[in-house]
């Protein structure tokens, strides 16, 4: 069966947007071929920053023949209708269709249909224009004639004729090859604005610039590989991980590893080449994340460790060269030297700019009032200059000042609850936002909190502070870490629920996979918080007692109401429901458990796993099974109008089963509500399973729909005393199995 190689050359990629284009090239080229009646025993995409390249192994040859039978009116009707079908069938007369007889609707009219198979080559030249012209990219361009104006262009392109081709860097030659293993290949030679199809590539820009003719993908590997292309990222990637960590070692040093960055690292060579750089130590007074992110961001470089380990960082970093230069590379390691000392020294500049007095301190005396802050102290200073300045949050929720205003006051409200020190939760929420003024968070705004912690450790905050100052953007995700202790985790929630409470007031909500300002991330930190940490706090009571919409009078558009706080506590279940499922929980379990009005997540949490080793057990089982038969035939019942008696009458309890039932019901209700009340659920659930026995006999020996209508009231009431009986702990009806 033959072969289809694909490679579609252009200037350079993006290196953020290879995976996912070869991979969508992958989907859209088999999904058309499968479409069109192909096959295909497999296919691989690959990508360098100058080619994406697609090898199908096993398509078949030819689509197979299609045969349709199109039925079509009665012989007998009306001329109007028979003309209709055979337009659509595409026949000229009705002695082109065949006449089918049915004992009982006539005779009438079949058309039959055949539709020969086309030949692999003319599919895939039908169908790879199209995906050219119209490929996904983030972004794209026109260039040459067909990126100047309508008046402007000439050689033929007027804007007449079909869109000219948009592709994200010039689309300089396409390959596309076809054929059996062993035999001679073919191009299929389509043509797109100008650039026909062939089997002519080219390899690396400055080491092989010459033409290379392929004819199946093996040879086109090992010509690419002789022309300093290795195809493969992934091998890319491997041979810049090992030759990077071999450089390092051989210099005393440890590679500090970076998938993201060698990732796009991996996407900007197509020969790499590993070198190493340096810097003055005198830099390595700058703060580590500084060193690291002003090499990563400017260079896309890495940074090494002494061997010996520690938090520190060598004055030496590893680069990626795209040649192998004569010299050994020596003219681009001082030249990669020259470019990231002059980043340091701006980092330098603004690490040091930071620990000093701002010039304007006269003019934030009134903020300072306003936040009980320090104008000795530099990250006070930047607190209220954050005020002063009016920096927006967002245009309906107010400036970073009346933030921080609102965060404090929650934070106040959450303090005892976590049982955090109230005065240092103060001091964290009033200094969390402080870095945003900072130049080191300004030049790298992922430094957020991590800077203001380094800062408020200088000016002598205490350790609490500072840490919290940190962590209460976290968890910033599910395997993100949770604040280290109390007084972050306290300062976190607060601001979580701040942002949430907030958006939802003004309507701002996530809607299908959009969600720009993260409130499923925010959400999904609170979860964490409050079962990882094992908090009790009742979110609805917590919010109505903050009263933040009292916070936000005078904000356009702004609406906190019950609806809106219910509505955001409903987020929060399927917030919780996805962490849950994610820690095994079943999603029946979570539902039978989960009420409209259940604000303590924590206490959720615990009953599901209550609930979870409860219906695992034998007795859980049966329970289960007796309990759901007695609430689906009172359901049954109270659906067709069938009196139930308003409580059980001990009276006309006639049999011993029914008798023995309701003693047992007494029983574990009463217990089961104790246990409830203890928040003891493995108890509640322990009374619960004392039925079992008594629920199978019932059934066994008494006939619920008895003739005498009292009787049949008063056993259907017994049966609703066993369904608000296991209410106190679950649903037993949305229970599974």
């Amino acid at each position: 069966m033959p072969d289809l190689l694909l490679e579609l050359r252009s200037e350079e990629i993006p290196a953020r947007m290879q995976r996912k284009a070869a991979g969508d090239l992958k989907k859209l080229v088999t999904d058309a071929l499968v479409e069109a009646g192909l096959t295909y025993e497999g296919a691989r995409e690959y990508w360098t920053p100058r080619r994406l390249t697609l090898d199908i192994r096993g398509l078949t040859a030819r689509s197979a023949d299609q045969r349709e039978e199109r039925k079509g009116p009665r012989t007998d009707a009306p001329e109007g209708a028979i003309a209709g079908f055979l337009r659509g069938a595409g026949l000229s007369s009705v002695s082109e269709a065949q006449v089918v007889s049915d004992p009982k609707k006539g005779d009438f009219y079949v058309a039959v249909i055949s539709k020969p198979g086309r030949p692999a080559e003319e599919i895939i030249a039908d169908v790879m224009p199209g995906i050219i012209r119209n490929f996904p990219w983030p972004k794209s361009m026109r260039w040459g004639a067909a990126s100047m104006p309508k008046g402007a262009r000439f050689a033929g392109i007027d804007g007449k004729g079909p869109e000219s081709l948009r592709w994200v860097r010039p689309l300089q030659s396409i390959v596309c090859v076809f054929g059996p293993e062993h035999e001679e290949t073919q191009v299929i030679p389509f043509e797109i604005d100008g650039l026909v199809a062939s089997n002519v590539t080219y390899g690396h820009r400055f080491h092989a610039p010459d033409a290379i003719t392929v004819r199946r993908f093996d040879d086109y590997v090992t010509s690419l590989e002789k022309a300093k292309v290795m195809l493969d990222a992934d091998r890319r990637k491997d041979v810049i991980l090992h030759d990077a960590r071999d450089l390092a070692f051989a210099n005393g040093l440890e590679l500090v590893e970076d998938e993201g960055l060698l990732e796009e690292v991996s996407g900007l060579v197509e020969w790499p080449h590993v070198l190493m750089g340096e810097f003055e130590a005198d830099y390595l007074e700058i703060p580590s994340e500084i060193i690291r992110l002003t090499i990563k961001t400017n260079q896309k470089c890495f940074v090494t460790r002494p061997q010996s380990g520690g938090e520190g960082l060598s004055n030496r970093f590893i680069l990626v060269s795209n040649i192998e230069a004569k010299d050994g590379g020596k003219e681009i390691m001082h030249g990669n030297g020259k470019v990231v000392r002059a980043r340091l020294s701006d980092a330098k500049h603004f690490w040091t700019r930071d620990q000093g007095d701002m010039p304007d301190l006269d003019t934030l005396k009134e903020s300072a009032a306003k936040f009980d802050l320090d104008l000795n102290k530099p990250l006070d200073q930047r607190m209220a200059k954050l005020d002063a300045l009016n920096v927006t949050f967002h245009a309906k929720l107010g400036t970073q000042g009346e933030r921080v205003r609102r965060i404090r006051d929650l934070a106040a409200e959450l303090a005892p609850i976590v049982g955090a020190d109230p005065a240092l939760v103060d001091r964290a929420a009033v200094l969390a936002k402080a870095d945003l003024r900072t130049e080191a968070v300004g030049e790298f705004p992922e430094l957020q909190g991590l800077m203001g912690r380094k800062y408020a450790m200088l000016q002598g905050e205490d350790v609490k502070v500072a840490a919290a100052i940190e962590d209460h953007w976290k968890p910033n995700g599910p395997s993100d870490r949770l604040p280290e202790d109390k007084v972050g985790l306290t300062v976190a929630l607060a601001d979580k629920l701040d942002t949430l409470v907030g958006f939802w007031a003004i309507d701002e909500k996530p809607t299908g996979s959009k969600d720009p300002f993260a409130l499923r991330r925010a959400a999904l930190g609170v979860v964490r918080i409050l079962l990882e940490r094992k908090v009790r706090l009742p979110l609805y009571k917590t919010l109505v007692a903050a009263n933040i919409e009292a916070a936000l009078v005078g904000k356009a558009d702004v609406k906190i109401n019950e609806a809106v706080l219910f509505d955001l506590l409903s987020f929060f279940h399927d917030r919780l429901k996805v962490y849950l499922r994610d820690q095994g929980a079943r999603h029946d379990l979570i539902d039978a458990v989960l009420t409209p009005d259940a604000d303590d997540l924590l206490l959720v949490a615990r009953r599901v796993e209550a609930l979870t080793a409860f219906i695992t057990s034998e007795d859980g089982k049966n329970l289960l099974a007796g309990t759901k038969r007695a609430v689906q035939l009172l359901a049954a019942e109270e659906k067709k109008g069938t009196v139930v008696a308003d409580g059980v009458s001990e009276q006309l309890l006639k049999l011993d089963a029914e008798k023995a039932l309701w003693a047992a019901v007494v029983v574990a209700s009463k217990e089961a509500s104790d246990a409830v009340a203890k928040e003891d659920f493995r108890s509640a659930m322990e009374a619960l399973s004392k039925l079992r026995v008594p629920v199978d006999k019932f059934f066994e020996d008494v006939l619920v729909n008895d003739e005498d209508t009292a009787i049949r009231a008063n056993r259907l009431a017994l049966l609703k005393a066993i369904r608000e009986a296991t209410a106190t702990v679950a649903d037993f009806s949305k229970i599974s199995g």
